[in-house]
């Protein structure tokens, strides 16, 4: 069967070795204080040690160990330079791949799930998988009426191991803090946790899939691919050419970067208010960036969004909420979005605030929306980063006393892996544009700014087609 770790104990003692490492580095790291060095080169070197063997037991364990270092990788823009430059690669690998299942284990679960005749269901079907991921792998193939497609196989036995992996995970998250300044690892593991029987089932990621393919099927910036086929823990797709954002963001031009920037911008907000779906698991595996036609310029590329099995079921789209206190922050609207933070359970009525201070706290991390264009990179993350972390801050000592309610868990972190995204890419994004489209509440304010003209989205006013499909 799959190289996947059966046996909760074998994954058990591989994801001990972590916190025994951690306590033998940290032991390490006083002694190096002790014998003069001093705490930042100190903190640096502990911090890569950590990080290297960390992404590297996580992306050999696969199911959850996998799924909490994918959504951890889309972070690496926040660290410095000095610790994210040396383990980049194997955070590009943990987000495209992971060692895959053998052919033979393949072909039995094949012939479980599709029947002993699986083979006639195709006309090719490569053995080698195209990617192989946390909880399953995908396979080439050419599907009988001569269409190429993607076969997701579910790994046997993924549940019990996401699960096994998570609890354990959970368990020392505190010790995974210093990887993402800022961020509370804990709340992530406990929300992938609720979530893991919806990621198992791929008739809920079916569903998904077709409700976006249809509604975005004659938009000329987007592509998902259709659904062919779908049975317990296999899901057939057609195949999306294109080039992966993890290329992107490690390759791509300027223009390419901004374009796929801007789409993924826009995806996370028209997308989600034109479906009701929030995709969340947007780390750069899941998106391509899809040329319409050979030799297509950037500007008019389209973004290949894969990946359904995780989304939050958002019928109204984003609250609108948040469009209305992102509107009243950049306004310098204190006491008015203080008041609204309280309503909404961001604030505990038992915790008394300053409102000029909250929204001080706010708006440096906002400014991408104040301006029409907003240049995304590395250096804006990791400042935002160390001023909410630096336990000596008066905004690290605010945001302790800020409380996340548990409906917005999962908005905020895709927001937040969406953002450490754009700051990898460091693209150039016309966010306040996507938010005056996908937040009417934003919109509705006094004084907007001119809306830019977008370029063409739609398929239907260039001819029909369906670019970037196989």
């Amino acid at each position: 069967m799959s190289d996947l770790p059966r046996r909760a104990v074998s994954r058990t003692a591989r994801l001990a070795t972590l916190p025994l490492s951690f306590a033998g580095r940290a032991t390490w790291g006083l002694g190096k204080r002790l014998g003069g060095y001093s705490a930042e080169l100190v903190g640096s070197e502990l911090q890569q040690r950590t990080a290297e063997q960390l992404f590297t037991v996580l992306g050999e364990l696969k199911g959850g160990a996998m799924k909490v270092g994918q959504a951890l990788s889309v972070f690496e823009s926040a660290l410095p330079e000095t610790v994210a430059g040396p383990y980049r690669a194997a955070l590009t690998r943990l987000q495209e791949a992971a060692p895959p299942m053998p052919a033979a284990s393949v072909h039995a679960a094949l012939a479980e799930r599709l029947g002993a005749g699986w083979r006639e269901l195709f006309d090719e079907f490569d053995d080698v998988p195209a990617a192989a991921a946390s909880i399953g792998q995908v396979h080439r193939a050419v599907w009988h009426d001569g269409r190429e497609v993607a076969v997701k196989v579910q790994y046997p036995g993924a549940g019990k191991a996401l699960l096994s992996d998570l609890d354990q995970l959970g368990r020392f998250a505190r010790l995974l803090g210093p990887l993402v300044p800022g961020m509370d690892i804990k709340p992530l593991i406990e929300e992938m946790r609720e979530r893991v029987a919806e990621e198992l089932d791929y008739g809920l990621e079916a569903e998904a899939q077709r409700v976006c393919a249809e509604e975005f099927r004659a938009d000329a910036w987007v592509v998902v691919p259709d659904v062919l086929h779908q049975c317990e823990q296999v899901l057939v797709s057609e195949w999306l050419e294109g080039v992966p954002l993890s290329r992107v963001i490690s390759d791509g031009s300027q223009e390419e970067r901004d374009r796929a920037g801007q789409l993924l911008a826009r995806f996370l907000f028209s997308g989600t208010a034109r479906t009701g779906l929030l995709h969340a698991d947007p780390h750069p595996g899941n998106f391509r960036l899809v040329p319409p036609s050979p030799g297509a310029p950037p500007e008019t590329w389209q973004l290949g969004v894969m990946d359904f099995g995780a989304v939050d079921r958002l019928p109204e789209g984003l609250p609108p909420q948040i469009g209305t206190a992102l509107r009243m922050a950049l306004e310098g609207e204190a006491e008015a979005v203080h008041a609204m933070l309280r309503d909404q359970g961001f604030v505990k009525e038992t915790v008394e605030l300053d409102a000029r201070e909250v929204l001080e706290y706010l708006l440096p991390v906002i400014e991408p929306a104040r301006q029409p264009e907003f240049a995304f990179s590395r250096q804006w993350i990791r400042e935002q980063a160390a001023r909410i972390a630096d336990p000596r801050s008066a905004a690290h000592q605010l945001g302790r006393r800020l409380n996340l309610p548990p409906s917005y868990l999962l908005i905020h972190r895709v927001t937040l892996s969406t953002i450490g995204v754009l700051c990898q890419l460091g693209a150039r994004v016309r966010l306040r544009e996507e938010l005056e489209a996908g937040l009417p509440a934003f919109a509705t304010g006094p004084g907007p700014l001119p809306r830019q003209r977008r370029p063409e989205d739609s398929r239907t006013a260039k001819g029909p087609g369906s670019a970037g499909r196989a």
